[in-house]
């Protein structure tokens, strides 16, 4: 190792450890609210943007610091102290302290400069911070919530409370689940720039929103993009010479093993013939209200974390547990300047999770089913999707397949790209797909087409040529496709005489005789859109199937006697029904679960659904075959602030609704020229 690598590593700790001058950092806010940091070094970068971010949202990133402690029990009671259990009995702590060397020394002072931000803002604004828990706080502990929240993105959600509530094998239901990303190169697009379309579907509020944010240092990173509170650069977005999406995937993230325990001494296991003891551990829970603290037994097993249940002993082994890189990752794709060094990136196999697409200004265009895959045992015998035997190293897994062996495309010959948390291998025209069955199936990967990629596939077919509206319009479709895709069919629904009913027959007709499509002047979206919650409730966990005859008129009743009993009618649109909300702005709402303009709903009031998640952060950029900074348009669901009093609280509202655009840039003279607000954190 040289001097001056020792040197330079030596003054990132430094500007790490409270060095960071904050007149160095300016902020500057935009017409929407949107902030734009510029700063020297991006250490500095990233404490600017921890300041405006907590400007912003301090309470949700509150929560993230106090999940990083394991005190979200002291906040939210019996709730956050479950979350505080799950971050216990998964070790993530010690795992963060057992790795922390693993990560370079430059992402440590990143990570530190963020941390420092958020303590300083909560030192100069204590009367904003409303668990006394939380600050100050440090990067293990920082670490420590980046770690836990990717482990529940990989599954960890889903399996803790299978096995807890007995209950390991789990069917798929009305999956409501997505997010959207295209990319297009000079043979598909009439400009011959590349298009990139960014559009994750997410809550609308909460720790798993996308925040906009805008980071440009004079170390050669200048991103724009969203990220989740607590995110110290940007998960997806795009730099002055690429960009990328990210949509949730679905291959095998983890692996549950029952334990085969002794008879005669309830803590030892089976393992390849012999006999090993549990280790055993105490989880301390702090939860408010509650003046004591609550021990709560641990165990691990050589597979990983374990927990007794009244159905036997299980162990959970999960990828994202053994890297806490994830972070470092995305800090070098946010870096990179060209695809080679954007794909040196994506080879860290860090970050466990995520479909990855990526256009850039040199004509390329890439897709990855991106993931951190174990190297599990081909024998037949196991099967990696349910429940495997805790008893043998035939199943115990330590090492990791490397990118190379992932499902990828470079620059089909088709010229198009796009993922809608579908199938890899049905990810461009048909004869440039890859084929499944050069991948281990025990991988997991999706082989399904869904409503959304469907739909794409039939609005793709045939054009040969695309221009930018064109590919704005394939964004923002809101047909279903002519083949539905839903887990339950309805076709029964759709088959039946409307005439025999004579009750039902204004109803039954006005669905069968639906376009299919997601708009809010829909009487048969709203319909479908009560229906779609309605069976997505009653048959939770039933294998999916077709309706029966009795079962569509049972449901076309419940639709009937619901309108009537809170409208007083059955001619409602969608809109009338679905709402789009913030504080005390109420408009009518678009879409509804797995259309290209998603959008999730829960009960609201007087029979009205309110919308929590869907179509969320949008940004579509493109770049300039000539060179230059790319050209970016993007909008996000509500605005850039969580402060009611904030004029951009719900700015972006109506735009959203109507899904115009607002122009952004990368371009630090321009952004300050035309900012709202410049400042520094103080």
């Amino acid at each position: 190792m040289n001097k001056s690598f020792l040197l330079i590593s030596f003054l990132f700790c430094l500007v790490g450890q409270g060095q960071i001058n904050p007149a160095n950092i300016t902020i500057a806010r935009d017409s929407f609210g949107v902030p734009h940091i510029f700063a020297p070094t991006d250490p500095e970068v990233a404490y600017g943007l921890a300041w405006a971010h907590a400007e912003d949202d301090f309470e949700t990133l509150q929560m993230v610091v106090l999940s990083g402690k394991a005190k979200l029990g002291t906040a939210l009671k019996r709730k956050g102290a479950e979350a505080d259990y799950v971050i216990q009995l998964l070790n993530i702590r010690n795992i963060v302290e057992e790795k922390w060397n693993t990560l370079s020394p430059d992402f440590v002072a990143l990570i530190n400069g963020y941390v420092d931000g958020l303590n300083a803002y909560a030192k100069a604004h204590p009367q904003q911070v409303k668990y006394k828990h939380a600050f100050p706080f440090n990067e293990k502990d920082y670490m420590t919530a980046v770690v836990f929240s990717i482990s529940l993105f990989c599954g960890v959600e889903d399996a803790l409370p299978a096995i807890m509530n007995g209950r390991v094998a789990t069917i798929p239901g009305f999956s409501s689940g997505g997010s959207n990303s295209f990319a297009m190169n000079s043979r598909k697009t009439t400009t011959g720039e590349s298009f990139l379309a960014i559009n994750a579907h997410q809550p609308n509020e909460g720790p798993v929103a996308f925040y906009e944010a805008h980071v440009q240092s004079e170390q050669g990173w200048n991103m724009l993009g969203g990220l989740f509170p607590g995110g110290c650069l940007i998960f997806h977005g795009t730099n002055e010479n690429l960009g990328w999406a990210h949509t949730v995937n679905y291959q095998d993230k983890l692996d549950i093993y029952q334990l085969e325990m002794n008879p005669n001494k309830k803590d030892q296991y089976k393992f390849d013939g012999e006999w090993i003891k549990l280790e055993k551990g105490k989880a301390n829970l702090k939860i408010k209200g509650i003046p004591i603290r609550i021990g709560k037994k641990i165990y691990t097993s050589k597979y990983g974390p374990t927990m007794k249940t009244k159905k036997g002993v299980f162990s959970l082994r999960v990828p994202a547990l053994m890297d806490i890189r994830a972070l470092e990752e995305w800090y070098r794709m946010n870096k990179a300047k060209n695809f080679t060094e954007f794909y040196k990136a994506v080879s860290m196999t860090s970050l466990p999770m995520f479909n990855i697409m990526y256009a850039d200004r040199y004509d390329t265009i890439f897709y990855i089913s991106n993931g951190k895959i174990p190297r599990r045992n081909p024998d037949t015998t196991y099967h990696w999707r349910s429940t495997l035997p805790g008893n043998t190293t035939a199943t115990l897994w330590n090492e990791f397949k490397p990118v190379t062996e992932l499902p990828q495309y470079v620059n089909p010959p088709s010229g198009y790209l796009y993922n809608t948390n579908h199938s890899p291998f049905l990810a461009t025209e048909k004869k440039y797909n890859l084929d499944l069955r050069r991948f281990d199936r025990n991988d997991g990967y999706e082989t399904y087409h869904n409503n959304r990629s469907q739909r794409v596939t039939e609005l793709m077919d045939g054009l040969e040529m695309v221009d930018y509206q064109t590919f704005k319009r394939i964004k923002f479709d809101q047909q279903l496709p002519q083949q539905l895709k839903y887990v339950y069919g309805i076709d029964s629904m759709l088959n039946l005489d409307a005439a025999a009913y004579p009750e039902l027959q204004e109803l039954i007709t006005a669905f069968q005789q639906w376009d299919r499509k997601a708009v809010r002047e829909s009487r048969g979206a709203a319909i479908f859109l009560l229906t779609y919650y309605y069976l997505a409730d009653k048959l939770r966990g039933v294998p999916g199937r077709q309706l029966t005859k009795a079962e569509a008129l049972e449901t076309f009743r419940y639709v009937q006697e619901y309108l009537m009993k809170y409208f007083g009618t059955t001619r409602l649109t969608l809109g009338e029904v679905e709402k789009l909300v913030r504080g005390d702005t109420e408009l009518p709402m678009w879409g509804f679960p797995d259309v290209l303009t998603a959008a999730f709903s829960v009960p609201y009031k007087d029979g009205m659904r309110k919308v929590t998640g869907g179509d969320a952060y949008i940004c579509f950029v493109r770049y300039p075959k000539d060179g230059g900074l790319p050209k970016i348009e993007s909008i996000n669901t509500f605005g850039a602030s969580m402060d009611p009093a904030s004029p951009h609280y719900k700015d972006q509202m109506k735009m959203f609704l109507s899904q115009q655009l607002k122009p952004m840039t990368l371009d630090k003279q321009e952004v300050l020229q035309k900012a709202e607000r410049i400042y520094h954190p103080k």
